[in-house]
């Protein structure tokens, strides 16, 4: 047996419950019964608490691996950079206007390239653990587009 209680709301809230009831499309007693269940459940605070711990490890899992990426990419860059400053003589000034032009040139062509392999959704990354992990790079490869 249901026990009827009155009570009053304030207008914005009395307002905002018939907006929820009605998109739900179920009783506003419903939804006042259901509010009252979850507010008054020993447990509830505990579910609330464990949600927000799997929503927070599962962020923390994602920012360790955004690290790791850009952790692996500053460290390919440098070694790049390092890498080009100590192989690249530097050229006499009679020279200099053509090595720029062809620079721009490859740089042109470089951005291109950049812009193909990220429309492809290839990273280095990916490439790194087929390198390391050569049964990954199998399903890479068949799970690549064409």
């Amino acid at each position: 047996m249901r026990t009827k209680h009155t009570f009053r709301l304030p207008p914005d809230l009395a307002g905002k419950l018939a907006d929820y009831a009605a998109r739900k499309g179920v009783p506003q007693a419903l939804v006042v019964e259901a509010a009252l269940a979850s507010h008054l459940s020993p447990d509830g605070a505990d579910r609330l608490e464990a949600a927000l711990a799997r929503r927070l490890d599962r962020m923390t899992r994602h920012l360790e691996r955004l690290e790791r990426h850009v952790t692996i990419s500053n460290e390919a860059l440098a070694v790049f950079v390092r890498f080009w400053l100590t192989s690249t003589p530097p050229l006499p000034d009679t020279a200099l206007p053509a090595a720029q032009a062809k620079g721009r040139e490859r740089y042109e062509g470089f951005v291109e390239a950049l812009g193909r392999r990220l429309a492809r959704g290839r990273t280095l990354s990916d490439e790194i653990v087929a390198d390391v992990d050569p049964t990954r790079s199998a399903t890479a490869k068949a799970t690549e587009p064409s």
